[in-house]
């Protein structure tokens, strides 16, 4: 049985949501060659102040890019 962990931003729609689950199960399945019934996918998602990149929040890199300065 696969176990799929999706770490996603948070703001992304319930559809999307769905729409990406769906497509990731077909995939595994086709790819592991088993049934799609037995493919589980845990979406947990993250606010901008939970997810950093080199030591920056996600939020601080978007407010660095609404005051107009690029943080790398």
């Amino acid at each position: 049985m696969p176990i799929i962990e999706m770490h996603l931003m948070a703001g992304r729609t319930v559809e999307q949501k769905r729409r990406v689950a769906h497509a990731v199960s077909q995939a595994a399945a086709q790819a592991l060659d088993v049934d799609i019934n037995t493919v589980r996918i845990l979406i947990t998602e993250h606010g901008v102040d939970e997810f950093s990149v080199a030591g920056v929040t996600v939020g601080e890199r978007n407010e660095a890019r609404q005051a107009g300065n690029a943080l790398t």
